[in-house]
């Protein structure tokens, strides 16, 4: 088994988290700052992750609508994962991620207290982690 990478792309941030050497786990790495208007998609320093972490691959939040369907951020995912395919030569692989920024929000608010300036500098990497351990436990990673 090797590690993947889960990300949660959004229009300025990508959240990253790394799963265990066995894909039990996701831990949150850190946030990668991008802009999409000018085209700065944060490559050179995932360079610098896929080649500290190894994965055999990424896991990438597609963020449907709550009616199934797509729409641009979808999109936008999408394109982001053809870039990764394109720059690195990895599968990508995505996972509904409908409600995990909500999730990870409720999380640091009840369970960690965190302050409101706080959790935007940590909301996108725990999504992340929330983004690849969904996808390890749906894929039968997970032990229980």
């Amino acid at each position: 088994m090797s590690r993947l990478l889960g990300l949660d792309i959004g229009s300025r941030t990508v959240g990253i988290a790394v799963s265990d050497i066995m894909g039990w786990t996701a831990q949150g790495v850190e946030i990668i700052r991008i802009n999409e208007d000018e085209k700065e998609f944060g490559i050179d320093r995932m360079k610098e992750l896929v080649a500290e972490y190894k994965p055999s691959g990424f896991v990438l939040g597609l963020p449907k609508n709550m009616n199934n369907s797509l729409g641009p951020r979808a999109e936008a995912s999408k394109a982001y994962g053809d870039l990764l395919v394109e720059t690195f030569g990895l599968p990508v692989d995505f996972i509904d991620e409908r409600l995990t920024t909500v999730e990870a929000e409720r999380m640091l608010i009840e369970e960690a207290d965190t302050s409101r300036k706080k959790r935007k500098q940590v909301i996108d990497k725990l999504a992340a982690s929330l983004i690849l351990q969904n996808y390890l436990d749906a894929n039968g990673k997970l032990t229980k």
